[in-house]
């Protein structure tokens, strides 16, 4: 049976067979016997290569271990509020805290960066994830937004649904009004600067 440690736009993590594009981690989510039962475990919400340095990865969530995740792509990561890992994604990070100095002047540093993030997707007291609204007119690709309790992903002139196997209906991109967005407005930023990471933006799938 598929490990519960696949991650979809929402944050939440599923059991799906599909393995996606990315890797990640947002610290110890899992118990001694493997079962997810918290939502994270720490503010450091990463994303990183699936291959780095032939690394093994070694058996999955093993008791006191990082719970590992999978992203479908980068578009998905940075909707659940995660960023590039400075070490294995190193050039991404790079240009994330450029965009990011120009974004928030006066923060530097994982640090700064992971507690802005944090602010913007968990709602205090509750750590259900939080959205925003914004005017579907300025919404830059790869933003998801929620639409009757789906995520769909902006891209182009169309809406796609979101899936743990890929993008499996599309839609027409609303001219106007508002939308409820998902991804964290800090990341909307990112990317409206054309965001073009070293790992797949979006995947293959909505390319049919």
């Amino acid at each position: 049976m598929p490990l519960q440690n696949r991650v979809t736009p929402f944050s939440e993590l599923v059991s799906h067979p599909a393995r996606g594009l990315l890797y990640g981690n947002r610290g110890c989510m899992h118990d001694d016997s493997g079962r997810i039962c918290r939502r994270y475990g720490t503010r450091r919400w990463i994303a990183c290569q699936l291959e780095f340095r032939g690394w093994e990865r070694g058996p999955k969530l093993q008791p006191g271990k990082f719970t590992e995740l999978f992203f479908l792509d980068e578009v998905t990561a940075l909707a659940a509020g995660h960023r590039p890992c400075a070490l294995c994604r190193r050039a991404d990070y790079v240009r994330l805290t450029e965009i990011w100095s120009d974004l928030h002047p006066g923060q530097t540093g994982a640090d700064a960066i992971d507690l802005q993030l944090h602010g913007e997707r968990v709602a205090p007291g509750t750590r259900a994830q939080r959205h925003h609204e914004a005017p579907f007119a300025g919404l830059p690709d790869g933003a998801f937004v929620l639409v009757d309790g789906t995520a769909w992903l902006v891209l182009g002139n169309e809406l796609l649904r979101w899936t743990p196997a890929g993008y499996s209906e599309r839609g027409p991109r609303p001219r106007g009004g508002t939308a409820i967005v998902i991804t964290p407005p800090s990341l909307v930023a990112v990317l409206r600067s054309q965001w073009r990471p070293l790992v797949p933006l979006v995947h293959p799938s909505s390319e049919v």
